[in-house]
């Protein structure tokens, strides 16, 4: 059952309060597995930090042995060539219809390089040269991730593509349906690695591995942690946290579609968030109780029940105004309008990774298949970052190409401004261009 609060004050210090993100606070068969694993206590971020020390110094032997001390299986070879074998001919039609939206809505994305008419002044663009991705696997293989993080890649001229994805078959191979992604998408090869040192052989490279220039892509706790470890060795998007969606809604929505909306989100993982604010106490009862006939028939109940006692909610506001207050402040990942005028409340929306007008533009058409990368800001993030786009795999070199009247006028107004930071080398560099010359 989701919990509906009637009280505000109630809903900021519980399912609305942002709290730091403790790494080091995990279960205790997880403290219990690391012990076992490196035969003594370790919290998870000095487990990564041994694995990556590893890698660096033992390269693919490293992943061979974490792969099977951690994943249990043995690898002959870390690659495997990109394929569509064995997956139904309708699904990889589908992969290649939201590989095409994809490709199309981020080619749209203007990333020119330009110069002042003078041509003095100017920026230059250039793709980033090789980009690593870690797809989740296991379970619950995500082979909409791997086309939503790779082709914004491609369309912003990224020459060298290197996936990362874990064993999860029995023969230690990965899901067919993430290879068939990778094909469409346009790789041509895909490493058996996950984890930690899948992190750690992009980030410093291996005798297969190649080291690249930026990692993208979530994963677990261990992959998240040596994101954070190699940022600066390497580019990372972000530290992805548990995926999230607010909705706000009038009287005008319908109750089913809210409700599925909320348990899709929910079934993700214990930790995600899924919240309704509405000012309609009719709606707020009829989606409890949607949401509690509908999950009844779902495969994650389980998963759902957790994460809507942990994260979700219906909170009732005073009005849409207030509804948009609350969204602006908790900065959702997924902020949906299911609003009768939607249009009129989307100027308002100032903190949001996706904002999804009308119930028709529903979040998970946004997940597979509209067109922008689902691979959003999450933690309240979307305050300060943005969706994955074609500027996350470009680099800006600025162009200065002063002629010599230009450099002349502005050498005394350098050097002036090097004398007030007592830097006298950048003083004396200045005033040189413009002594007489002997």
């Amino acid at each position: 059952m989701i919990k509906i609060f009637s009280n505000l004050t109630d809903a900021k210090n519980t399912i609305l309060r942002r709290d730091s993100i403790n790494y080091d606070k995990v279960p205790q068969s997880l403290l219990d597995r690391l012990a076992e694993l490196f035969g003594e206590a370790v919290t998870p971020a000095e487990a990564v930090r041994r694995i990556l020390a590893d890698v660096r110094a033992r390269g693919d032997a490293s992943l061979r042995e974490w792969t099977k001390r951690i994943d249990g299986f043995t690898l002959q070879s870390l690659i495997i060539g990109s394929s569509s074998a064995s997956i139904d001919q309708s699904l990889i039609s589908n992969l290649q219809l939201a590989a095409d939206r994809i490709r199309s809505f981020h080619a749209q994305q203007p990333i020119a390089s330009w110069r002042t008419p003078d041509g003095s002044l100017g920026q230059k663009i250039s793709p980033i040269q090789r980009v690593g991705f870690y797809v989740p696997g296991g379970s619950a293989p995500l082979p909409s991730s791997l086309l939503m993080s790779v082709i914004p890649a491609l369309v912003a001229g990224v020459k060298e593509i290197v996936v990362c994805t874990p064993p999860s078959q029995p023969d230690g191979d990965v899901p067919p349906v993430i290879l068939a992604a990778a094909k469409i998408a346009g790789v041509d090869r895909v490493y058996r690695l996950g984890g930690a040192q899948a992190i750690a052989a992009m980030a410093v490279g291996t005798e297969s591995v190649p080291r690249v220039d930026k990692i993208v892509g979530a994963g677990n706790l261990f992959v998240t942690l040596a994101k954070q470890q190699v940022f600066g060795m390497v580019g990372i998007d972000g530290l992805a946290g548990p995926t999230e969606t607010v909705v706000i809604a009038d009287d005008s929505a319908k109750p089913k579609w809210i409700a599925a909306d909320l348990l899709a989100q929910a079934e993700h993982d214990p930790l995600a968030t899924a919240i309704l604010f509405t000012p309609s106490a009719s709606l707020a009862q009829a989606v409890q109780i949607e949401v509690g006939k509908q999950m009844e028939e779902l495969s994650r109940a389980e998963i759902i029940a957790q994460s809507l006692d942990n994260r979700g909610g219906i909170v009732l506001t005073p009005d849409l105004s207030t509804a948009v207050e609350l969204a602006n402040d908790f900065a959702p990942e997924h902020l949906c309008l299911a609003t009768k005028n939607p249009n009129d409340w989307a100027d308002k929306i100032t903190n949001a990774g996706g904002l999804f007008l009308g119930e028709r533009s529903f979040e998970v058409l946004g997940d597979y298949v509209a067109g922008p990368s689902h691979v959003m800001p999450t933690s309240g993030t979307a305050r300060f970052a943005s969706p994955l786009n074609v500027l996350d795999f470009v680099h800006i070199t600025s162009l200065i190409s002063l002629d010599a009247a230009t450099a002349a006028q502005l050498s005394p107004i350098a050097a002036s401004l090097a004398r007030a930071e007592s830097l006298t080398a950048h003083e004396s560099a200045a005033l040189k261009r413009v002594e007489r010359q002997s």
